[in-house]
């Protein structure tokens, strides 16, 4: 297997929230999910909540024991809400948390599983790129924006708007209805989206965190075809370098950036 990474903090002066890494047969990446005056409620980070769920989630594929991968999800949560319960309010809804893909090779088969809004992309043997998300956090999310429709930006009212907004939007974390992520309940596991595919069809995969899809949607600087093309001639940090290009020509002022990582697994076992 080969596989390799490239991570970028969307700004230069705050700690990175994605996570990547890989084991021998398995690839982890997670997006950290920040909440702007959270720091209150974990005196942690979400840097360090993905962190801890991303060596966790490591630790627990490196056996290679073909365990049910919301099984592992859900331990690897249970675990890291367990380290800081006690001293952490971990059940509010703006507490650290994070989306998931996990990708692993057993016994012939490419295993996944996603949680909320990151990316995995399946180079195919035949038939072109399949892209596999959860899509249930945009559902939500354009469900709680309607109020904002034809109210003007950059007024009391829209801002008033917009923060009953999100608290909708936090209302609905890990609700049935509503959409799952990696937080403090295990169970959120079990509601993640899953698959499995031959490993005969792929030539290889690709693991985006939602700051590195922007390439594709809003900016449109390729589509999922051409990300593939750019991974295989430039590499992760290719994607990662393009995409800083389009949100330097959105905002030249630098206040839209995300985190953005990208994992690439090629020289599959067959």
């Amino acid at each position: 297997m080969h596989v390799s990474m490239a991570t970028s903090p969307g700004r230069a002066n705050r700690r990175n929230e994605d996570f990547v890494g890989a084991v021998p047969g398995a690839v982890v990446l997670l997006d950290g999910a920040g909440i702007p005056g959270a720091e209150s409620l974990c005196r942690h980070g979400v840097a360090w909540y993905t962190h801890r769920l991303g060596g966790a989630l490591l630790g627990r594929l490196s056996p290679d024991d073909g365990r049910d991968l919301a099984t592992v999800l859900a331990t690897a949560i249970d675990e890291i809400a367990a380290a800081h319960r006690h001293t952490c309010d971990i059940a509010d809804p703006s507490s650290p948390q994070a989306t998931v893909v996990l990708a692993r090779v057993h016994r012939g088969r490419l295993d996944y599983l996603l949680l909320a809004d990151s990316y995995l992309v399946l180079d195919q043997a035949h038939g072109g790129p399949q892209v596999i998300t959860d899509e249930r956090e945009v559902i939500a999310r354009r469900d709680c924006s309607v109020p904002l429709s034809g109210v003007a930006r950059d007024t009391p009212e829209y801002d008033r708007i917009r923060a009953s907004c999100a608290s909708a939007l936090r209302a609905r974390r890990n609700r049935p209805g509503g959409y799952w992520i990696a937080k403090d309940d295990p169970h959120a596991a079990r509601e993640a989206v899953t698959g499995s595919r031959s490993l005969a069809d792929l030539f290889g995969i690709a693991l985006l965190s939602n700051g590195a899809s922007r390439i594709v949607d809003p900016y449109g600087r390729t589509d999922w075809p051409g990300v593939l093309a750019l991974l295989a001639a430039h590499g992760p940090a290719g994607v990662i370098r393009a995409v800083r290009e389009a949100e330097a020509e959105a905002d030249p002022d630098g206040q839209v950036p995300d985190d953005a990582t990208v994992a690439y697994w090629t020289h599959l076992p067959r």
